[in-house]
């Protein structure tokens, strides 16, 4: 069993994360700003209250673990402020809650750059495509970058879902989303038996 860390861990994905490695047998380190306040007392976790943005602080909750999941939200944490701490801690696998907004709707058209791509979402998913980027132009970390579908809802863990690259899925019934209990079954599949290192997938229904 591993050993991680969860960046975001009270917010709606990194709580799924958080619930579905725990369900595998895993000890988690959770980090927010108030991560005590609601994770006090859990088995098999430690919570860690922490201003991500704090290089410092974050670099020494850090050592010591396997891999880290990122659930920061990129409109607010800059792409550095999770890998140069991760790299200094010595923790060499990075696994990072995406956004749709980089994914390819049609050849060569960006989700962000449709028509109805809704404006309120937009800075948050430029920001998530120059955090992709840094992580292509990343030489010493294990990364891994996952891509939700346009829909990132609450819902039902079903483990019944499909895996794709950089396209965003669309289901039968012309619909693009998953919930977070499914998607955090992916990326905890991943982080036991890794297949995309290195790279961006994304998954859907």
């Amino acid at each position: 069993m591993s050993h991680i860390v969860i960046i975001g861990a009270t917010g709606r994905a990194g709580s799924q994360l958080l619930e579905e490695a725990l369900r595998r047998g895993h000890t988690v380190t959770a980090i927010a700003r108030k991560a005590s306040a609601k994770l006090a007392g859990r088995a098999n976790v430690k919570a860690i209250d922490l201003d991500v943005l704090d290089g410092a602080a974050l670099e020494k909750a850090l050592a010591g673990h396997d891999a880290v999941f990122s659930a920061a939200h990129f409109a607010t944490v800059p792409p550095a402020a999770i890998i140069e701490p991760a790299k200094r801690a010595g923790v060499k696998r990075l696994l990072v809650v995406g956004g749709a907004g980089s994914l390819f709707a049609a050849p060569g058209l960006k989700v962000i750059d449709t028509p109805n791509f809704p404006d309120a979402y937009r800075a948050e998913a430029s920001a998530g495509g120059v955090f992709l980027d840094a992580l292509r132009n990343e030489k010493d970390l294990d990364w891994t970058f996952l891509s939700p579908s346009a829909e990132f809802v609450e819902g039902e863990r079903t483990g019944k879902f499909r895996l794709g690259k950089d396209d965003l899925l669309v289901s039968a019934e012309g619909r693009s989303w998953i919930t977070f209990e499914d998607y955090a079954i992916a990326f905890i599949d991943e982080l036991e038996k890794p297949a995309h290192r290195r790279e961006r997938y994304t998954i859907g229904y």
